[in-house]
């Protein structure tokens, strides 16, 4: 079993955001990757290269975005895409928004375990009752979610697969970075709690170590993903 995670900055000020003292997409492609999701993918422009750079020595993959005019369900389905070219055997991935910077790696790792028990049906986290992200969408969602209109915002892209039959679990992370974004101080966020009991199977051994590497380390990556096709005419 193979779950990708697929952040998405839809503003590259957003991708240059400071959380807690690191650029918000390296602290969660480490959040992503200690909790045991692969391929990360990092969906974002790159003026610059400050993007790359942030991610220098980390596992991402950095993608250029779909067409604007494909909307929020274009990305998706662009993030979806570059995972599975990545790993031809991903068979469902975590979306991302990359507002939301807080989240355990713990939770990343309940929603893969989560999905192993439920195969093709839509996980989300909550925490206090709170449904929030990121959202584990098996690849199954790729053909519905093409098809889907580009001015569907991302909380209706799940509501619109879940009204087109696809099935949808809420599970309870405990985890306030599910539901709190980057505009929450870290130091400000209410206090985790964990998952009240294993979701499948015996309890699993969370809290995998984040990458080491430093953020000054020599840029020998990301990997970048090719373009789309209607970005390369």
């Amino acid at each position: 079993m193979t779950v990708a995670a697929a952040i998405f900055f839809a503003r590259l000020d957003g991708a240059l955001a400071d959380a807690a003292g690191r650029p918000a997409p390296r602290r969660i492609v480490e959040a992503a990757w200690a909790g045991g999701a692969t391929p990360v993918v990092v969906v974002s422009f790159d003026r610059d290269g400050q993007v790359a750079a942030s991610l220098a020595g980390s596992p991402a993959i950095l993608a250029e975005p779909a067409p604007i005019d494909q909307g929020p369900a274009g990305q998706f389905v662009r993030g979806l895409q570059v995972a599975r070219e990545s790993v031809a055997e991903t068979d469902a991935c975590l979306v991302w928004p990359g507002r939301m910077t807080w989240v355990d790696a713990e939770t990343v790792t309940t929603l893969i375990e989560a999905h192993g028990a439920h195969g093709e049906t839509i996980l989300r986290p909550s925490y206090a009752g709170v449904i929030g992200w990121p959202a584990l969408l098996p690849m199954v969602a790729l053909d519905a979610l093409a098809d889907l209109a580009p001015d569907l915002m991302p909380n209706d892209i799940l509501h619109a697969l879940v009204a087109g039959g696809m099935p949808q679990e809420i599970i309870d992370t405990g985890d306030p970075g599910v539901a709190h974004d980057i505009s929450t101080p870290l130091a400000d966020l209410p206090d985790y709690q964990g998952p009240p009991e294993p979701v499948a199977g015996p309890a699993p051994e969370w809290g995998a170590a984040a990458a080491d590497t430093p953020d000054d380390a020599p840029p020998e990556g990301p990997a970048l993903a090719p373009l789309p096709p209607s970005q390369l005419e």
